[in-house]
């Protein structure tokens, strides 16, 4: 329950194919109060994906203009494509006492830091057990071709460099371990004295 506490935002940062979107998919089925934050993008839907639902797509020229008008916390071009946060929605949801997922990278969760104070923000890392597992499950995909899958996993490289600008590390190894430590990690932070003392303050003010 949300109760009157204001909600967090949940960076989740990893490599693609770190399994960071089944982990976010858990979270949200089982919370009725956290959020994935809908991104929008210029790239291409993949099979499946639905407009509003996974992603805002829309066009570059359209992209640019809501960077001239200051609409993003956080905004980054990856293979050609740019991506964003809206601030207005991110805004809106926590100030509901809902938590919302921001799947983004580590210089998308460097912005984010400088945009929103700091309580408003909780970061984790989430990294494959090894390079060469990360390099199987691109390619168990299917999605990709051999020269995207070697941009990846240089991407990789770079992302979990920055492994110690986290507040939170996951190796997700096994699927299950990562879920419940994902899962722990959101309870302790719904927890923390600053997120409850809205709720401690009403039972105390009787004594």
């Amino acid at each position: 329950m949300s109760g009157n506490r204001r909600g967090f935002v949940l960076i989740l940062s990893a490599p693609s194919g770190a399994g960071k979107s089944t982990l976010a998919q858990y979270l949200v089925k089982n919370y009725t109060d956290i959020v994935n934050s809908i991104s929008t993008t210029t790239r291409e839907p993949r099979p499946g994906e639905k407009h509003g639902e996974h992603y805002f797509y829309i066009k570059k020229e359209q992209f640019q203009k809501e960077i001239e008008n200051s609409s993003f916390l956080e905004w980054a071009e990856v293979f050609g494509n740019y991506y964003g946060t809206s601030k207005a929605v991110v805004e809106e949801t926590l100030a509901k006492g809902t938590d919302i997922i921001l799947d983004i990278d580590w210089q998308g969760a460097r912005l984010i830091r400088k945009s929103l104070p700091k309580e408003d923000v909780v970061s984790v890392s989430i990294v494959p057990p090894s390079l060469k597992e990360l390099r199987l499950r691109l390619e168990g995909r299917g999605q990709d071709s051999s020269e995207t899958i070697d941009k990846r996993m240089n991407q990789a490289s770079e992302e979990m460099s920055h492994w110690r600008e986290f507040d939170y590390l996951v190796i997700n190894d096994n699927i299950e371990e990562g879920k419940a430590d994902l899962l722990a990690i959101v309870r302790a932070e719904r927890l923390t004295r600053d997120r409850m003392a809205s709720q401690i303050e009403k039972i105390t003010s009787g004594f």
